[in-house]
């Protein structure tokens, strides 16, 4: 095991590994730009280095910046959590060429899986089902795109081959507007990604959207945790997820998750990883993996008993896997709502001063957060300040809990989402199971504010 990881990361995820490297015995070194010093793992660390002012180029993701940190405090390994550099190869090369483990996938599967195109060309050999689409990169020939979409069918999609987080993406409705989105889909993606290559798929019209949480090591050992359910998202970020996802038949769950497993052992995955895929009409269909923790991950912690960031530092130190496909038992239910500073419909961030922070409690009520009262909300990040999630028997038994954890917390000074989720708690749909991603846009739109 490691003696010293540090942290590249920042906001409750940063938090949630430091907890996991206390658990371990592992010194923690946590990394903060100039508007995060006050934060709760800052003041908690044994150990912070300041890598630059607020702005994440000079930050969080400035690679020198943080691989300086880990050579002056020592650290042996480094832990990118999610989003800024946790999916970038470049980094994690650099990170291994400079004499540091980095916890997560090689810089090769990084690759493999963070380009859209050559993931679905490596799940299509591993026999996992694939959206139909084009079979590579589109070329820049129209009629070779035109013929593409007539053979895949209307409505079709637009994605960037190096997209993610819901941009670099257009749906094209007719063959008349069809080539100038791509053209327009390829420009943004050459401008917010560097890689201006695009595909097509089918657009499906009403599906969930369901990922399998896998984990392997070095040994080709592999598991999968079950499936999470995060198809309440707006504008393709997600706001509720849980675990398991409901109405799905198990068998049809393990036939997937066995095909993800072997998928992972054909190219040498390691670590944490998640497979997202939309479902509809009974059949799963891939569409993009996360070579990296998921901000969901709680709730298939607290459906599976598996503490998925410890594992993730447990394997990237070279331990083996301490439990095999067999060992994994998932019961009751799990919901997690993303708290974010933001107005709760108009979605305008609110950064600020939190005046009054109290989280809920009770049986099955679990908070990752890493703010307190008069913590300041800084501007220059991502509005999640935190997630609640909540452990029932069963689904009725967790929504019922989230119901009273919602309203139980208080925050005060900014706005925050909470009255939204305390609606959709009791939205007749929601309580039901099933709603496709579709659903909470459309909810939104009827309920303006």
């Amino acid at each position: 095991m490691f003696k010293k990881i540090l942290v590249a990361n920042r906001g409750e995820i940063a938090l949630r590994i430091q907890r996991a490297c206390r658990e371990l015995g592992v010194k923690a070194v946590m990394v903060y730009s100039e508007a995060d010093r006050e934060a709760k793992y800052v003041k908690l660390a044994e150990e912070a280095v300041c890598i630059g002012p607020a702005p994440s180029p000079q930050s969080y993701l400035n690679m020198p910046a943080i691989i300086s940190a880990a050579e002056v405090t020592d650290a042996e390994a480094i832990h990118p959590g999610y989003g800024f550099l946790s999916e970038n190869a470049d980094f994690a090369e650099r990170v291994e060429k400079s004499g540091f483990q980095f916890i997560g996938p090689t810089p090769e599967s990084i690759r493999i899986m963070g380009d859209k195109v050559s993931a679905k060309q490596a799940m299509i050999k591993a026999g996992v089902p694939c959206v139909p689409g084009s079979e590579g990169e589109l070329p820049d020939d129209p009629v070779v795109i035109r013929r593409t979409a007539k053979s895949v069918g209307y409505p079709v999609i637009i994605k960037a081959a190096g997209g993610g987080g819901g941009r670099g993406m257009r749906v094209v409705h007719t063959e008349a507007a069809l080539i100038n989105a791509v053209q327009m889909t390829k420009a943004e993606a050459g401008a917010a990604f560097g890689n201006p290559a695009v595909y097509m798929e089918k657009f499906l019209q009403n599906p969930r959207h369901v990922e399998i949480q896998i984990l392997c090591d070095k040994h080709k050992n592999g598991v999968y945790l079950g499936e999470r359910d995060c198809s309440m998202q707006r504008r393709h970020q997600k706001v509720i997820e849980e675990a398991p996802a409901p109405g799905i038949p198990r068998k049809l769950i393990e036939k997937i998750g066995e095909r993800c497993v072997a998928a992972c052992k054909r190219i040498g995955y390691r670590g944490a990883g998640t497979f997202e895929f939309l479902y509809e009409n009974g059949e799963f269909y891939f569409i993009e993996m996360n070579t990296r923790v998921q901000v969901e991950h709680p709730v298939t912690e607290l459906i599976s008993g598996v503490d998925i960031v410890k594992t993730q530092i447990m394997v990237a130190a070279g331990e083996r896997l301490p439990f095999a496909q067999r060992d994994i038992v998932l019961r009751g239910h799990a919901i997690e709502c993303r708290v974010n500073a933001e107005d709760p419909y108009k979605f305008v961030p609110s950064p600020g001063r939190i005046t009054m922070w109290h989280a809920p409690g009770g049986p099955g009520v679990r908070v990752d957060s890493h703010v307190y009262t008069n913590y300041f909300v800084p501007p220059n990040y991502d509005s999640m300040i935190g997630k609640i999630i909540v452990h029932g028997d069963t689904r009725e038994q967790a929504l019922a809990r989230m119901r009273t954890a919602l309203l139980e917390t208080v925050v005060e000074g900014i706005n925050t989402n909470i009255p939204l989720h305390r609606e959709l708690m009791v939205d007749a749909k929601f309580m039901d199971g099933g709603t496709n991603i579709h659903y909470l846009e459309e909810w939104l739109s009827h309920h303006k504010r």
